[in-house]
C-alpha cells in the first residue's frame, strides 16, 4: 500500500464537519481559518481557469508565467493560513506583485472614470479573480481579527486584487479592446 500523504483522497475523517490543519489539529469546516483557506483556494482555481481557458496562445506566455508564479505564492499563503504560526511570505512577494502592477501601468492610459468588468473573455475572468481576491482578503481580515496572522499574507491579497484589476486592463489592451467606461444613469 502506498502511504504518500496526498495519495489517499477519501479519508472519511471530515464526514462530521471537521478537517485537519497542517499542524494536525482538527477544527470545524465553518471556522474562519477554513473560510479564508477556501477563498484563497478558489482564487487559485480561478487563476487556473484564466490561464487554461482564456490564455491559450503562445502570445500570452508572459501572462501565464506571471500567473503561475502567483499560483505558487497563493499556495504559500495557504500554508500560512493552514498552519497557525507558520510564516513563509516575505516583503519580496509583495514587491514582485507591485513590480508586475507598475510594469502594466507604464503602458496603460490613465483612468478618469470607473470601468465595467469585461471586454475580452480573459479580461472578464481577471475581474472574477479580482473579486475573489477581495473576498479572500475580507475572510483573512476576519481571521486576523480573531487570530493574528502574518501581515504580509494580508498585504498579498490586497495587492492581488489591485493586480487583477490592472491585469484585466492589460489583457484588453493586448487584444485591442478598449476599457468599457461606466456611464452614470445609463
Amino acid at each position: 500500500m502506498n502511504t504518500n500523504r496526498l495519495d489517499q483522497i477519501v479519508t472519511k475523517s471530515g464526514d462530521k464537519g471537521t478537517t485537519s490543519l497542517g499542524d494536525g489539529q482538527r477544527i470545524s469546516k465553518s471556522h474562519l481559518r477554513i473560510q479564508a483557506l477556501g477563498s484563497t483556494d478558489e482564487l487559485n482555481a480561478a487563476i487556473g481557469l484564466l490561464i487554461s481557458a482564456f490564455l491559450p496562445t503562445t502570445l500570452n506566455v508572459k501572462f501565464k508565467q506571471e500567473l503561475q508564479t502567483i499560483q505558487h505564492t497563493l499556495f504559500d499563503a495557504g500554508a500560512e493560513i493552514c498552519i497557525p504560526g507558520y510564516t513563509t511570505l516575505t516583503e519580496a512577494h509583495i514587491q514582485r506583485i507591485e513590480s508586475y502592477i507598475s510594469a502594466y501601468l507604464e503602458h496603460l492610459p490613465a483612468l478618469k472614470e470607473f470601468i465595467l468588468p469585461g471586454g475580452t473573455a480573459a479580461a472578464a475572468q481577471a475581474h472574477v479573480c479580482r473579486t475573489i481576491a477581495r473576498r479572500a482578503e475580507r475572510d483573512l481580515v476576519a481571521l486576523n481579527e480573531a487570530e493574528p496572522m502574518n501581515d504580509i499574507c494580508l498585504q498579498l491579497l490586497n495587492r492581488l486584487s489591485d493586480y487583477f484589476f490592472v491585469l484585466s486592463r492589460a489583457l484588453n489592451q493586448a487584444e485591442g479592446q478598449s476599457d468599457i467606461f461606466w456611464q452614470k444613469g445609463y
